[in-house]
């Protein structure tokens, strides 16, 4: 059986889409050009806001994701995975959508922690507002007795301001001194581990020496595309 060809739904945002490349090619263990993986990417930042849908009730992003899904399967993919976090709130529609594999990133991320992070009790989320509205990683991780934490109102109003800073260009020296004590205000409450559940959160924290791991749901995605596209 071939190696299989990876599709990627990009664009939401394209910085984060570019990460989750990246990380792809580097868990990849390749001698020569031919060891990569085929991947196509639909970069679509037209898309409607996911935030925008979930917290203000704007117009889903469900269909034009649906599309996007549909034209990686057209074009050759034989699975696809979702380059954003948020948007997995609209999993089971791009699921449904069609019929090759979505790979899930906020499952992985739990499968990972189970496996890396054993006697886990407590997570703290970093994430945009609506990933902590929707509860995706509360439900998932909480299905395995791992509690997760999130910033008080005020801090998540501050890390969301912090993240479309760092999307339009601010400074990210500037944004990380910003967001670093939002994350260890969880430590100190309790977390033994900090998931950055927004694909733009290990680009803002690179560098940055956490007092507890770190867990990259992009790294760990990019893990598992490369053992499904290569199991045989």
């Amino acid at each position: 059986m071939a190696e299989k060809v990876v599709g990627i739904m990009g664009g939401m945002g394209p910085e984060a889409t570019i990460d989750l490349y990246a990380k792809i090619v580097k868990a990849t263990c390749a001698k020569s050009d031919e060891d990569h993986l085929r991947i196509i990417i639909d970069n679509n930042p037209k898309m409607p806001s996911r935030l925008d849908a979930i917290l203000h009730g704007g117009p889903s992003p469900a269909p034009a994701m649906v599309e996007t899904a549909r034209n990686l399967e057209k074009a050759g993919a034989d699975f696809i995975v979702i380059a954003a976090n948020t948007a997995h709130w609209f999993y089971p529609d791009v699921q449904a959508g069609v019929n090759i594999p979505v790979l899930h990133m906020i499952k992985e991320a739990v499968n990972w922690t189970i496996d890396n992070l054993p006697g886990l009790s407590r997570v703290g989320l970093l994430a945009t507002t609506g990933t902590a509205r929707t509860k995706m990683y509360h439900d998932h991780f909480g299905e395995v007795g791992i509690e997760v934490l999130i910033p008080d109102a005020d801090d998540q109003n501050r890390l969301l301001e912090q993240l479309f800073a760092y999307k339009y260009g601010e400074d990210v020296a500037q944004v990380r001194g910003r967001v670093v004590p939002i994350a260890e205000k969880l430590v100190q409450s309790g977390a033994g581990a900090l998931v950055m559940g927004c694909t733009e959160v290990p680009l803002i924290l690179e560098g940055y020496h956490s007092p507890v791991p770190l867990i990259d749901p992009n790294q760990i995605m990019a893990e598992a595309v490369v053992r499904y596209a290569k199991s045989f």
